[in-house]
């Protein structure tokens, strides 16, 4: 039997109880998982801690950090490798080996980017262009999560798109993640408004200051695809019609209507949320302006 991974896993939660067995059933590789709840009110909690995952409680104070930089600045984690995963993902036996082969070389990379792989409406996706990579796993003491401007009412506990910012060499690894949320269209799409809230806001930032925070992820045409999705989307928040060319995108120059009518669907998700981000923008420099009460 292989030896535990000198891994933790944080995997923040709030009612996840229809996604978390599924995730943590999958985490065994690793030497420790860390359930980080958001006082979860259905069987969350108990789901992770009969898994054998320690559970702790975040409590929410503004600004940085959010939840899982709170994690990684103040849980004792004894393990020289920290990996994110969210409640919705699995990790497939495949993606462990490639991990284990990857932090056993004789110099290993600071940090690995891991690809998100898309499942919508019970398929999985080949085409579209919806899943994308990311740091997920990385030496506690060479990565952080970047301060992304967050100014408003409704603030959220957890990062919603801020990525992480690593100190040193990173590499990706091939094997995606298995990326499907149980929990339903209704459920999505909810999330996706509260997200779009919060995209307005930081963009609107972006177009008064220029940045997206304090700390971030540099913009690069050329660079690794963390960087690369950030130089897109600040020339994409001054395209006119920035939606329906988001439909292109993902529907015709990524093929994603090789998915059928899932391909459809998520296509013009994608392409509203991007519509409710716009008008989120407009209302609110309309406020600045006095113009709206």
């Amino acid at each position: 039997m292989n030896a535990k991974l000198p891994i933790t896993v944080l995997v923040p939660t709030k009612n996840e109880e229809v996604n978390i067995g599924r995730c943590l059933a999958a985490l065994s590789p690793a030497q420790c998982i860390i359930v980080i709840d958001s006082h979860s009110q259905d069987a969350t909690i108990q789901i992770a801690q009969k898994a054998g995952a320690e559970v702790v409680q975040f409590d929410y104070r503004g600004a940085y950090p959010k939840k899982r930089q709170w994690a990684l600045d103040y849980l004792k984690i004894e393990t020289p490798w920290v990996l994110l995963i969210d409640a919705d993902e699995v990790v497939p036996g495949t993606l462990w080996e490639e991990i284990r082969m990857a932090i056993n070389q004789p110099h290993p990379s600071v940090a690995y980017m891991i690809t998100k792989g898309f499942h919508f409406l019970g398929h999985r996706f080949r085409f579209g262009g919806f899943s994308h990579s990311a740091v997920l796993l990385f030496r506690k003491s060479g990565a952080k999560f970047e301060q992304i401007i967050d100014e408003g009412e409704d603030l959220y506990d957890m990062e919603v798109h801020e990525r992480i910012i690593v100190n040193g060499s990173i590499e990706k690894l091939k094997t995606p993640l298995i990326h499907m949320d149980c929990k339903g269209l209704q459920a999505y799409l909810d999330r996706h408004n509260r997200y779009s809230a919060w995209e307005a806001r930081v963009r609107n930032n972006f177009i008064k200051t220029g940045r997206w925070g304090k700390e971030t992820i540099k913009p690069r045409l050329l660079g690794d695809a963390q960087e690369r999705r950030r130089f897109l989307k600040a020339l994409a928040i001054r395209i006119p019609f920035e939606p329906q060319l988001w439909f292109l995108y993902h529907y015709i120059f990524r093929l994603g209507f090789l998915e059928g009518r899932p391909g459809l669907i998520a296509s013009q998700i994608r392409a509203d949320y991007i519509t409710q981000v716009r008008g989120k923008m407009y209302e609110l420099q309309l406020r600045e302006k006095g113009l709206l009460s």
